[in-house]
């Protein structure tokens, strides 16, 4: 298996570098904004994670949507993955052993990002920002991405799924 493992530092004066923990979520959304002026992934967020996230994924210059407010709550992960499949979404979700095993059964797809572990809303909102700034504008066909606090640092772990 190939495995990018970047560890997340202090951000730079420019964008597209790197975020610690406690930085200004606000303040990596001005800074992605300006690096592409475009949308770059059309995110669809689990509703297992917190609302506020679709709202940082606009300020980056993505396309988002939430589970919920699709009116998509309560269908069973299948289910969901039929809607991921059929409408091109990268997927973000905290829920890693379910939607590892079913993208990693699709042939191709958009992408997954992992928030791992499960943690209240805040702690969701800086890794979301950590995983965004890490995928910057790129293109996410049959990649993973997970997610995590590394002591004072973010890690963000990257690999193709499914694994030829």
């Amino acid at each position: 298996m190939d495995w990018l493992l970047f560890t997340c530092r202090p951000f730079r004066a420019e964008a597209g570098q790197f975020h610690v923990r406690g930085q200004n979520e606000k303040l990596f959304a001005e800074l992605a904004i300006e690096e592409t002026g475009e949308v770059n992934v059309k995110l669809l967020i689990d509703e297992r994670l917190h609302t506020s996230l679709v709202t940082i994924a606009h300020s980056a210059g993505h396309r988002a949507d939430h589970v919920t407010h699709r009116g998509l709550g309560g269908l069973k992960d299948w289910q969901l993955m039929r809607v991921i499949r059929e409408e091109d979404y990268t997927f973000v979700t905290n829920n890693r052993t379910d939607f590892l095993v079913l993208h990693g059964k699709e042939p191709l797809h958009a992408g997954v990002i992992v928030i791992v572990p499960n943690v209240i809303p805040s702690q969701q909102r800086e890794l979301f920002c950590a995983a965004l700034n890490h995928i910057g504008a790129r293109d996410l066909t049959n990649t993973a991405v997970e997610v995590r606090f590394a002591g004072d640092a973010i890690e963000c772990l990257e690999y193709q799924l499914p694994q030829f």
